[in-house]
């Protein structure tokens, strides 16, 4: 018995979780490795013996289609979509069955209008948003880029067909054709087709042999990205999106490096830096490229989702060279500040890694969809037994009535007409008669409903981004109520809650702090730099002179950056740096004697902003146009540094091979600077260095100049200065306070002699072939003690418009919000701080400054052993590792002994304990990528993961894949049984968009590859508040609302016509006339129940929007579930009863006719539709909120119909056509009885649900009602005033106050020293937020550091080589000479050069 209920639960679970999309989805399977053949022949094995290409050398074309349907699939696919609905299928075999004589009612012709008429206006809508899809990818299927030509060059590599949908199979592309010009006029060159520079030359002969001479030559052919195959040579242009998976041949830069923006991959928003195969950097030229002089292969793996690894080999003349990630150029990303590269396609469409990532267009269904069909079953299985009783009666009153001779049932005993035969046709009549007890016009109604309430958003101004005249778009119309019900969000951070924009706010040197000058005109000097930034760069992006200065400095057409004055805004820059008091110190220490009082801090300001100006690996590069400088960072924060640097006068003006150039205040002449040395930045060092040495006759010192965390800076200080020390921290901890992003800066002299035995250590640590990072590291940590300390930055990555606010009021409504970002952990952190501490402050505090932050990373410790270690440190009681049967295989003690728990020192201050944990601030899980692959395999470690996750106030995954966000999706959504919500605006975002329940893409920067998957497109984060909290909740609470009326007002028909079969014999036999039953769902009870879905109001919009707290009704499923359809079913039920058999007994007693002759049936059933058709429409009305001109209109206009109706088609002689009721109105509007039985019936109905409304109201009144009566009593009154009241009045109310972000950092720091609890707990110093690495045990305090930059990059690679090989071989460090005399430690000579120029004077 156990095995069959096993297989029949195990069919419900394959039937319930059928999806369409496993039927029309191709399932390719894995890939196999591929050889890629340039300028050869394929080999004879590609091909079978009849010459056909094998199929698995057959590779897919570069087309990429997000869309659902084509032409042929629709119709299949579509059906079965709509067919999933249960009411759908019993529609149609109602339909089918009245085609039959024995039940057909009327022409079957009209019985199947209405399921047509259902599923074409679904087949309609569907097809609409798809043809939109189709556009979007056409879009970027369209998109042009520069494939070889010409030359002779073929392709010999095989690709397939491409596919052919709505758009290209209905409205194929039409090409202009190309016109000749009249003989002997020069010849036009073809737009498509440009040519290398080197070959410009020849242009003039190229234009004397015409045409054809075009075409043979090597050039480049502008083609469609889905055109592109695999072995083709491609040109990308600098700032253009790579269209597939190359291989880097050849770039524009020395040494043949490429930078490319991956945020679209990974969400990181620095550059990366990629060189081109060894192998094939000959190949930097059409010409080159096509020559049959230059065969080579390339043998490729099989593709994969890992976004980090590839693996290839090119062989090339008997050699073979690597190919690793370094090389290659992913589709999606973007090529930036190179002026072009030339690659090699590898893999195209649906086999690159971003399309990997990326599942295919889901079809999602609403939960109330979802909801109604069990309801449907319910209401199927009441018309089953309806339909078996009514069966069985009339079967058993036959057999009964036949043997005491009835004259009805005159010879009912043969084969097809007996009393079994008739009861089994009279159960097939019943489910006809009965069958509106499954309104068919639902679901029409439900896609009407939803479809308005698309419109109502697509025209809500509140919603509507004016800067680019965008509006939010429903690109799914049927999730509308889903928006209602949204448990958990999963957003992007980049570009979705920040803007990936940095603004240099202040900083502090030798304790004095700048603020920065007020922002008043911020916004209009924030609007105004960054629309010309923009102007400039589309004007200039494809112009190669347009370069960096470090590689195209020796060229003379190129403008030189040492020459310019102006200095442009850089890009991810918001806003220039100006401080009035700063620049008043500068001009004073401008003019300072050495000796003086203004002399240590001229030091100290010409310390700091050089360290600013030199510690970097920013290049320069000269716009063409306005001539000025423009600073290309790897990420926008480092180039906010410089960018600060160079608007206080210290212009850092690019770098020639090793020597850096420096304006500065000091100085009329640019300051030339040897690098020597490149320490980089880590994620585990925390830190960037550099080793300069000033190339000046009169001081040629070398400098370390450093800057990186407080934490590692401050414990590698010299002693003493601890005045300043404190004073710096404290504006460390003001800065983290105020959510901004904080780097600390410090220098050192080195002597020669000690530096000269330093980079001897360097040099063997760096060729080391054993240990070899950490024994540059520790070489490194040698030379980084001693540090004298300048002063701290402080950087604000800028938030988009309103996010603190609405994530704020996102968590107040009970939504949890999950971070998921392509960026390394401690960029993830750190803006994750920056934006959850300002928006929720210390009331819930994702991140604030005193949360306990719990890394979970990928590292030589088993992620299950962190996890575990990490429930019993933090959540002892919790009962996870009970629950899930591991408590008794703890590794605590192993793992305690193995990773101890120990303190990071800080040096100056330590004030994390003990007493880890007990912070008031909550608990933050930080898991990165590496962790989760070793996680979301394993179901017992998913689970664990997933417990683990829900103890903690917020989550952070960092540096995850697209793959990987869409699994964390898929894990609370399935794990949890809750409903998600996905945000993104990049590509990498696609798969969590698909996966969530609701996926809503941001209209960014990152293109339009998030809202082309989306089910809601919005412009600004900031408009996800009244998308949730007053359309969702509308939408779900009308949908769920309607729906149950919907039902009720069906039942009480079929309650009227199940009591007539008591007395009809059960023959199933209509007590109405039929024209009232067929429009019963069309015209008499359609319009309440169309007005509760579209015009009633739970409450106002302010109200949602000013009391974010009631959007639990709809996350607590308040507004439909089964016990409210069971309630509403109920009380049908009983509504039909005093409808029924008060009208029949009240017309059975004595006649109704003057004239004493008995009544006919519809003169009472009539009476019966008045009064039913009266108490539902009234009914609808007393369930409706919000009684506006449209409601009542909603309720009333049926009944006037009706009586409308009724008199006319009453009035119909039979001259013109026959029915059955022609006369009645004469005696029915002339009854006593019809007068009197209206307001008694309809009273009786209504007076339980007008009785439970009035008590509800009256004495136990909720959160709504009351709400709802202040705004009756009080609409004048601003609900937000209202709000802030309320909350002032709680004894807590003071720490749950939200800051706006526009609030100054002055009163940020004020309010947060008065809105302390008075928890215990908050005596500890709140100021560091607790930080436990379960992967090595190390605790730390967290205070607002973050530096975004690429670790271990090709660029900084080619950097390092080229100072060892310079040091290899010139050693250009002059002989250790006598010391000189000891002198003030001044960081650069400036201040005296500029006293000896006085004395000389």
């Amino acid at each position: 018995m156990a095995k069959y209920r096993s297989s029949v639960t195990a069919l419900y679970n394959k039937v319930v979780n059928f999806n369409v999309e496993s039927l029309f989805s191709r399932h390719p399977g894995p890939g196999i490795p591929r050889t890629v053949f340039f300028n050869q022949n394929l080999p004879d094995s590609y091909f079978d013996p009849k010459g056909k290409p094998k199929k698995e050398h057959v590779y897919p074309t570069n087309q990429v289609i997000s869309s659902k349907y084509t032409i042929i699939t629709f119709l299949p696919r579509n059906l079965l979509e709509q067919f999933r609905r249960i009411a759908n299928i019993f529609f149609a075999f109602i339909a089918i069955l009245q085609f039959f004589p024995e039940f057909s009612t009327i022409s079957p012709g009209l019985v199947i209008i209405p399921i047509l008429i259902v599923l074409s206006i679904t087949a309609i809508k569907d097809g609409y948003e798809d043809v939109k899809r189709h556009q979007s990818d056409r879009h970027v299927n369209h998109s042009q880029v520069r494939v070889l030509a010409g030359g002779d060059w073929v392709n010999p590599n095989l690709n397939g067909r491409k596919s052919r949908t709505f758009v290209r199979g209905i409205v194929p592309r039409r090409r202009p054709k190309r016109k000749d010009v009249e003989a002997g006029s020069t010849t036009k060159q073809d737009p498509d087709i440009e040519y290398d520079r080197a070959d410009s030359m020849e242009e003039v002969e190229h234009h004397m042999f015409g045409d054809a001479g075009e075409i043979i030559r090597p050039h480049w052919h502008k083609t469609m990205w889905e055109d592109i195959r695999v072995g083709d040579f491609v040109k990308i242009m600098n700032d253009e999106p790579i269209p597939a998976d190359l291989l880097i041949c050849a770039t524009s830069e020395d040494e043949n490096v490429a930078f490319v923006e991956t945020k679209n991959l990974d969400g990181e928003t620095n550059l990366k830096s990629r060189n081109a195969c060894p192998a094939l950097t000959d190949l930097h030229t059409a010409a080159s490229c096509v020559s049959t002089l230059n065969p080579f292969t390339i043998d490729c793996d099989r593709p994969d989702t890992n976004m980090y690894r590839f693996n290839a080999t090119v062989t090339r003349n008997g050699e073979k060279s690597p190919v690793d990630v370094q090389t290659v150029l992913l589709r999606g990303t973007v090529l930036r500040n190179t002026d072009w590269v030339i690659g090699v396609v590898l893999f195209t469409g649906t086999e690159t890694k971003i399309v990997l990532n990326s599942g295919g267009t889901p079809s999602k269904r609403s939960r109330v969809e979802k909801q109604i069909n069990p309801q449907v079953l319910a209401n199927l299985a009441i018309l089953a037994i309806m339909a078996v009783v009514c069966g069985i009666a009339d079967s058993q009153i036959e057999a009964v009535q036949y043997a005491e001779g009835a004259p009805w049932l005159y010879g009912d005993d043969v084969s097809n007409d007996n009393p079994r035969i008739n009861g089994l046709i009279t159960w097939a009549f019943a489910l006809i008669t009965f069958q509106n007890i499954v309104p068919i016009s639902l679901y029409i109604s439900i896609e009407f409903v939803k479809t308005c309430q698309a419109l109502f958003i697509y025209f809500d101004y509140d919603i509507f981004y004016v800067k680019k005249n965008q509006p939010t778009i429903a690109r799914s119309y049927n999730l509308s109520d889903d928006l209602g019900q949204i448990e958990y969000i999963f957003s992007d951070k980049t570009g979705t809650l920040t803007q990936n924009s940095m603004v240099f706010r202040e900083c502090s040197i030798a304790g004095t702090v700048y603020h920065g000058d007020p922002e008043e005109d911020e916004d209009e000097d924030i609007k105004k730099t960054s629309g010309n930034s923009t102007d400039v760069v589309r004007e200039t992006s494809n112009d190669s002179s347009y370069a960096s200065t470090s590689v195209r400095g020796d060229d003379p057409a190129v403008l030189s950056a040492a020459d310019v004055t102006a200095v442009k805004l850089s890009s991810g820059v918001l806003k220039h740096f100006r401080d009035e008091r700063l620049s008043q110190d500068l001009a004073r220490a401008v003019e300072a004697e050495p000796d003086s009082e203004n002399a240590a801090q001229a030091r100290s300001l010409n310390g700091f902003f050089s360290v600013l100006a030199l510690c970097h690996t920013v290049l320069t590069a000269v716009d063409p146009v306005t001539g000025a400088i423009e600073y290309k960072a790897q990420s926008p924060d480092e180039a906010a540094l410089v960018q600060a640097a160079a608007d206080v006068g210290f212009i850092f003006r690019g770098r020639e091979k090793e020597i850096l150039l420096l304006q500065t205040p000091f100085s009329k002449e640019t300051e030339r600077y040897e690098l020597l040395n490149i320490l980089e930045f880590t994620s585990a060092r925390k830190r960037m260095s550099v080793i300069i040495k000033k190339l000046d006759e009169q001081d040629g010192r070398l400098f370390l100049l450093t800057k990186g965390a407080d934490n590692v800076i401050f414990e590698r200080l010299k002693a003493g200065g601890d005045d300043w020390k404190r004073t710096t921290e404290a504006h460390l901890e003001d800065f983290a306070n105020a959510g901004l992003r904080t780097l600390t800066l410090a220098y050192k002299v080195i002597q020669e002699d000690e530096y000269e035995a330093w980079s001897e250590r360097y040099h063997e640590a760096s060729t080391a072939l054993e240990d070899r990072e950490d024994k540059i590291e520790a070489v490194c940590n040698e030379i980084e003690q001693e540090l004298r300390l300048l002063g701290a930055t402080a950087i604000e990555d800028r938030l988009q418009d309103g996010v603190p606010e609405t994530i704020a009021d996102l968590k107040v409504a009970g939504i949890k919000v999950w971070v998921a970002t392509g960026d390394k952990l401690e960029t993830a952190i750190g803006s994750t701080s920056h934006i959850f501490d300002t928006a929720i402050g210390r009331s819930t505090n994702l991140i604030a400054e005193d949360s306990n932050i719990i890394i979970i990373r990928g590292s030589d410790r088993p992620v299950e052993h962190q996890m575990i270690q990490a429930v019993e440190e933090f959540f002892p009681d919790s009962g996870i590792l009970d629950e899930h049967g591991i408590a008794s295989k703890s590794p605590s003690t192993e793992s305690t002994s193995a990773f101890p728990m120990r303190r990071l020192s800080l040096g100056v201050r330590d004030i994390v304990g003990d007493d880890n944990g007990n912070r008031p601030g909550g608990f933050v899980l930080v898991i990165d990528g590496a962790a989760l692959d070793h996680a979301l395999p394993d179901d017992d470690n998913k689970a664990l993961l997933l417990r683990l996750a829900t103890q903690c106030e917020g989550v952070i995954c960092c540096r995850v894949s697209p793959l990987q966000k869409a699994l964390v999706v898929k894990m609370v959504k399935d794990g949890l049984h809750v409903m998600t919500l996905a945000i993104g605006d990049g590509a990498n975002d696609v798969s969590m968009i698909q996966a969530a329940d609701v996926g809503v893409g941001i209209s960014g920067e990152e293109g339009l590859q998030a809202v082309n998957s989306s089910d809601y497109a919005i412009a600004q984060f900031r408009f996800l508040k009244k998308l949730l909290l007053v359309h969702g909740h509308w939408s779900y609470a009308r949908n769920g609302i309607m729906i149950v009326n919907f039902f009720y007002k069906n039942i009480v028909c079929i309650g009227v016509l199940w009591w007539f079969q008591i007395y009809c014999g059960w023959s199933s036999a209509y007590a109405f006339e039929y024209t009232y039953l067929l429009f019963w769902n069309s015209f008499w009870t359609i319009a309440p129940v169309l007005g509760i879905g579209l015009f009633d109001r739970i409450v106002d919009a302010d109200v949602l929007m000013a009391f974010p707290e009631l959007y639990r009704y709809g996350r607590e499923r308040t507004w439909f579930s089964m016990k409210s359809f069971l309630i509403y079913m109920i009380d049908g039920v009983i509504q039909s009863v005093p409808i029924y058999f008060i009208i029949t007994y009240a017309y059975f007693t004595t006649t109704s006719r003057t004239d004493g002759y008995s009544i006919e049936l519809y003169e009472y059933s009539t009476t019966m539709v008045f009064a039913t058709v009266i108490a539902v429409s009234l009914f609808n009305g007393l369930n409706t909120n919000v009684w506006t001109a449209w409601v009542f209109f909603a309720v009333f206009i049926g009944i006037i119909i009706l009586w409308i109706f009724t008199a006319v088609y009453d009035a119909i002689s039979p001259g013109w056509t026959v029915t059955n009721v022609y006369g009645n109105n004469y005696y029915l509007f002339t009854s006593a009885y019809f007068w009197l039985c209206q307001p008694l019936v309809i009273a009786i109905a209504l007076l339980p649900r007008y009785l439970y409304r009035a008590w509800q109201l009256g004495y136990a009144p909720g959160d709504l009602e009351m709400l709802r009566y202040i705004r009756k009593t009080r609409p004048d009154l601003d609900m937000a005033t209202l709000r802030s009241e309320s909350t002032r009045s709680k004894p807590y109310a003071s720490s749950r106050r939200r800051t706006s972000s526009h609030m100054s950092r002055a009163s940020i720091a004020c309010s947060s020293a008065d809105n302390l609890s008075l928890d215990p707990r908050m005596a500890q110093d709140p100021r560091g937020a607790s930080r436990t690495d379960m992967s090595t045990g190390i605790r730390s305090v967290y205070r607002g550091f973050d530096f975004a930059t690429e670790e271990g990059g090709v660029a900084m690679r080619r950097m390092q080589t080229n100072l060892s090989e310079r040091r290899q071989s010139s050693r250009n460090l002059p002989s250790i000479q006598q010391s000189p005399p000891k002198r003030s430690l001044r960081l650069f000579s400036s201040l005296r050069r500029k006293a000896t120029l006085k004395k000389d004077d």
